[in-house]
């Protein structure tokens, strides 16, 4: 490939990536707005609804979120009665989160949700799994590649 093509924009994983994140998200929109969330708190609720507690810490590495995104991002979960931040009482240092009645509740009018996206794509099953797992394991490998 020439300096010409490689410099087009169709041949830029990133921009594919980027706007492939982009209109997913929008097809989330609807969904979320019945439930009253926003994608970054769905995905915060995801990580508790699977792990129930987690530390703050924890949580940004799980979503790749820094400190100062996540923090903000929890104090409207919190305000919302979403979820609740606890200091630990073994370590002080670490600050524990966890769901409320009302976070844990909103599970069940979720659960929709994945197989909605899926139907969404306009991929069969067997397409959508493949894609799944071709970006889990290209998210792998870049994050391995990026910690080094």
């Amino acid at each position: 490939m020439n300096h010409n093509e490689q410099l087009k924009l169709e041949n830029q994983l990133c921009f594919s990536v980027y706007a492939c994140s982009r209109e997913i998200t929008k097809m989330y929109r609807p969904y979320l707005d019945q439930l009253g969330l926003t994608y970054p708190q769905y995905l915060v609720l995801l990580v508790l609804w699977e792990h129930h507690e987690t530390t703050v810490k924890a949580l940004g590495a799980e979503l790749y979120l820094d400190s100062g995104t996540l923090t903000p991002l929890l104090k409207r979960m919190e305000e919302a009665g979403l979820l609740k931040r606890e200091r630990s009482k073994e370590d002080e240092r670490r600050v524990m989160v966890h769901l409320t009645t009302k976070g844990e509740e909103l599970r069940d009018k979720a659960s929709i949700i994945p197989d909605a996206m899926a139907a969404n794509s306009g991929l069969s099953k067997e397409e959508f799994k493949k894609a799944l797992t071709g970006f889990q394991q290209l998210l792998d490998h870049i994050h391995s590649v990026n910690e080094k």
